[in-house]
């Protein structure tokens, strides 16, 4: 009998053979897969619905509309292990465009004890996604399309969603390539790349990004080396590390400064946890420095300063990230292409869980208009 990975790479190869033809012949049935696969601020859906229907294809005795133990029938089964154990390596696998942590942990779908029937209003936004999933369940469980069908169906429509992402970062790729000035970017055009980049949605991985791209672009002349960077969602308690970015001297494996980054004003809770970490480790940092996005209040400032003595002499400072990336680029002036090179390469790098693809195409559309604008500037020169 097949394993569950191996249904699931099966049902993978017919999504991909059917290309750009639709498993399904029913029209509405079809919007309603289309509108739950392709919605884009809400990924929950379809990642839960994946589940489902290979509980049903691996049990074809349970009733995909309850996913939960809880409710206690004989039919019932624990969607969040099939979501967990065999969608997420799936996705993985094959860098499908959905969410990378558990559908049955999302507000709308957590702590439901009863049957997905079509007349259960769920808490979730927007209320159609929904409306639309619960009739695909119910689709399978009257019988209308088997759940082996609709899976093949909501995998091509993934793979199709990627492909054209895809596309899409090439076809940006090569046009960025293409625009070219015979002037270089300035520092502060390359800041303002950086800041446009920050102002967009779900940003929290770039600080890291930034100062990882100013180190590996200067590490021949700081003789210092930033250590691989862990994954995004893990915490440090879970990896070990001090902080989210970690700074080697050449050559060695001692690590001499910490970065710890904040999308919000840093805090003396946040400063005394920091500390607590440094002490906790027999090899001290010489420098554990938070990076923030925001404001930070003078005594914060103040109360960092004043640890040196008492941490063993560690500094541990709070730095803006545009301040500090305004003054690396003006001091190594010369390096700021190579910066940005840096910071594009690690950007487009990241995971689709670390940086969206939509992020990663607006640095691209964002450097691309930068640098046309300086060729204009420089042609009508």
């Amino acid at each position: 009998m097949n394993t569950k990975p191996e249904i699931l790479d099966h049902l993978m190869e017919q999504a991909v053979a059917q290309d750009d033809h639709p498993t399904l012949a029913d029209s509405p049935m079809l919007e309603r897969v289309t509108f739950v696969c392709r919605y884009p601020r809400n990924r929950a859906p379809v990642r839960f619905l994946m589940a489902c229907m290979l509980a049903k294809i691996d049990r074809p005795d349970i009733d995909p509309r309850k996913p939960y133990t809880e409710i206690g029938d004989m039919d019932a089964f624990s969607g969040r292990n099939y979501d967990e154990s065999f969608i997420l390596p799936l996705i993985r696998k094959y860098r499908l465009p959905c969410n990378t942590t558990t559908a049955f942990l999302t507000p709308a779908f957590r702590n439901i004890t009863q049957t997905f029937t079509t007349a259960v209003a769920i808490a979730g936004r927007p209320p159609e996604l929904y409306t639309a999933a619960l009739q695909l369940l119910d689709d399978v469980h009257i019988g209308r399309v088997s759940a082996a069908v609709l899976l093949v169906e909501i995998l091509r429509q993934l793979v199709q969603l990627r492909n054209e992402a895809d596309h899409r970062l090439a076809t940006l790729l090569v046009a960025a390539r293409e625009t070219s000035a015979s002037l270089p970017l300035s520092a502060e055009s390359v800041v303002k790349i950086v800041i446009q980049h920050l102002q967009q949605k779900n940003v929290s991985r770039l600080p890291v990004l930034v100062v990882a791209a100013a180190y590996n672009a200067a590490k021949e002349q700081l003789g210092e080396a930033v250590r691989p960077l862990q994954a995004h969602n893990a915490a440090d308690e879970q990896t070990g590390a001090l902080g989210d970015l970690e700074i080697t001297l050449e050559h060695s494996s001692r690590i001499v400064t910490c970065y710890k980054m904040k999308l919000k004003p840093v805090t003396r809770d946040d400063i005394d946890r920091a500390l607590d970490k440094i002490l906790s480790v027999p090899n001290r940092v010489d420098n554990y420095i938070f990076i923030t996005t925001e404001p930070t209040a003078v005594e914060v400032q103040t109360y960092a300063a004043g640890l040196y003595k008492s941490s063993g002499g560690v500094e541990i400072i709070v730095l803006d990230c545009i301040a500090f990336l305004r003054h690396f680029l003006h001091l190594f002036h010369r390096l700021r292409i190579s910066f940005l090179d840096n910071y594009q390469e690690l950007v487009l790098s990241q995971p689709d869980s670390a940086v969206s693809r939509s992020l990663k195409e607006a640095f691209l559309i964002i450097r691309q208009t930068a640098e046309r604008l300086l060729m204009l500037g420089a042609e009508e020169a």
